[in-house]
């Protein structure tokens, strides 16, 4: 097997810009179509191939093994084995990979103010993202408070602290408050564009827990203004 180094170099001159800036290294390594969004599709936790596949839904299965081969090359991404009673292998996020984070919530921001020009719906994994994207720390409480959202059966727990908010896989332990709803819902009532009153009377939202902080979660995640 090659040296790490000695890969990586013949990844950067099979598509190398051929310019010193640190924006143009890291697009030789991370530029490729599809390879920001395998990051943000593990920012949240490892994932079997089949579960990016889900979360990509229009990339090819052979594209995907491509960009998941070029960004283990590029140490942004490695497999794991996840221990028994599954004993499968995973992908998911090197240190340097989860590095990305916040240059990809910032490039969420940017792009959430350009119009949509898709009908399909967003992910979970998308929607919970945008979400912290959106988030506006001046309407945070001012203690910790845990919700609970079951989008479509995938599970998260997000944790508002000290005017932060934090985005987890799973449920939480001792939630304040849970929503449970499809994806189209869930998005309209996180970023404010629908009452939950009104997606509960329509049978699209369950919600449980304390009423003031299920009112209080719409209010932390305003829609971007359009462009």
């Amino acid at each position: 097997m090659q040296p790490r180094c000695a890969r990586l170099c013949f990844v950067a001159k099979s598509r190398n810009y051929d310019d010193p800036c640190g924006i143009a290294r890291a697009l030789d390594l991370i530029g490729d179509r599809w390879a920001l969004l395998v990051v943000r599709e593990l920012i949240l936790g490892p994932k079997r191939f089949l579960q990016l596949r889900a979360g990509l839904r229009t990339v090819s299965p052979n594209v995907l093994s491509q960009r998941l081969r070029d960004l283990e090359v590029a140490g942004v991404v490695r497999r794991a084995q996840l221990p028994p009673p599954a004993s499968v292998t995973v992908y998911e996020l090197t240190e340097r990979g989860h590095a990305l984070e916040p240059v990809l919530l910032e490039l969420g921001r940017w792009g959430s103010r350009e119009p949509i020009t898709t009908s399909r719906q967003l992910t979970p994994d998308a929607l919970v993202i945008a979400l912290k994207t959106a988030f506006d720390p001046s309407a945070a409480l001012q203690r910790e408070v845990a919700y609970g959202l079951d989008i479509d059966g995938d599970r998260f727990t997000v944790i508002i602290s000290d005017r932060s908010v934090a985005i987890t896989r799973g449920r939480p332990d001792q939630p304040a408050a849970t929503f449970t709803g499809d994806i189209a819902t869930m998005r309209a009532v996180a970023f404010g564009r629908e009452p939950i009153a009104a997606a509960e009377r329509a049978g699209r939202l369950a919600v449980s827990g304390d009423r003031e902080l299920t009112e209080r979660f719409t209010q932390m995640f305003p829609a971007p203004p359009p462009r």
